[in-house]
C-alpha cells in the first residue's frame, strides 16, 4: 500500500525527532550501540522486503575503487584541518587516545566501522533516502533531510559540537551514496572520519568512552 508523502513526513519527524529526542530527554540510558544495531537490523529487514530498492545498493564493492580519490582528498583536507584546530584550541587532547590508550584506539579502528559506522549508513542513508523519497525526493532536499536527521540523533551526545560537525558529516555521506549507490562507499567514508575523530583527539564528541581520564 502506497503512503501519501504527509504521512511519511509525519513518520519521519516521529522517528528521527520525537524518538530520538525523547530518548536524550531521559539521559540517553545505555550505550546507543545495542538500539542502533536494532534499528539498523530492521531497516536492512525492511529494505529487502522493497521490491524498488536495488539490494546492490547495500554494498557495490565495485564503486569503491573510483571514488576513492575523491574521499581521500576530501578526508586529507579534514584531517589537517581538523589537527590543527585541535592543536590550538584543546592542545591537551592532541593524539590523547592513541598515546594514552593505545588498545582501546586499536578497538575503536576495528570495531567502529561494524559496529557503529554500517548500522547508521544502514538506517540514516539506504534506509531513510528510499522511504522518505516520495517526501523528499532523490537529491539534494533528500540529502538535507538525511544530513539533518543524522545530525540531530547526535544530540544524545549533549554537545553542540557533536550535532554540528555530524550534520556536515551527514551532508556528505548522503550525497556520497547518493552518487555512488553503494553503502559499503558512504560507510568508508564515514569509518575515515570517525576514526580521525577519535584519533586526532575529538573523540568525546562523539562517544564518552573515548573520553581520557587526566
Amino acid at each position: 500500500m502506497r503512503h501519501p508523502p504527509l504521512a511519511r513526513g509525519v513518520e519521519f519527524g516521529a522517528l528521527f525527532f520525537v524518538a530520538v529526542g525523547g530518548y536524550a530527554l531521559l539521559g540517553s540510558p545505555g550505550s546507543p550501540i545495542p538500539v542502533l544495531l536494532v534499528f539498523g537490523g530492521l531497516a536492512l529487514w525492511w529494505l529487502r522486503r522493497q521490491p524498488d530498492f536495488d539490494r546492490r545498493d547495500l554494498w557495490r564493492r565495485e564503486a569503491l575503487r573510483p571514488a576513492l580519490r575523491p574521499v581521500l582528498l576530501t578526508w586529507a583536507a579534514a584531517a589537517v584541518v581538523g589537527i590543527g584546530a585541535v592543536a590550538v584550541i584543546r592542545p591537551d587532547h592532541l593524539f590523547d587516545l592513541p598515546r594514552e590508550s593505545p588498545w582501546i584506539w586499536l578497538a575503536v579502528v576495528i570495531f567502529y566501522p561494524l559496529l557503529s559506522v554500517y548500522p547508521q549508513e544502514l538506517l540514516f542513508r539506504a534506509f531513510l533516502l528510499h522511504r522518505y523519497a516520495p517526501v523528499f525526493g532523490t537529491g539534494w532536499a533528500a540529502a538535507a533531510a538525511s544530513a539533518v536527521a543524522f545530525g540531530f540523533a547526535h544530540i544524545i551526545l549533549g554537545s553542540f559540537w557533536s550535532v554540528l560537525l555530524t550534520l556536515a558529516g551527514g551532508w556528505l555521506f548522503a550525497r556520497r551514496f547518493q552518487r555512488t549507490r553503494s553503502l559499503l562507499v558512504a560507510s568508508v567514508e564515514h569509518s575515515l572520519y570517525g576514526v580521525l575523530a577519535f584519533t586526532i583527539g575529538l573523540g568525546d564528541l562523539f562517544y564518552h568512552g573515548a573520553s581520557i581520564t587526566r
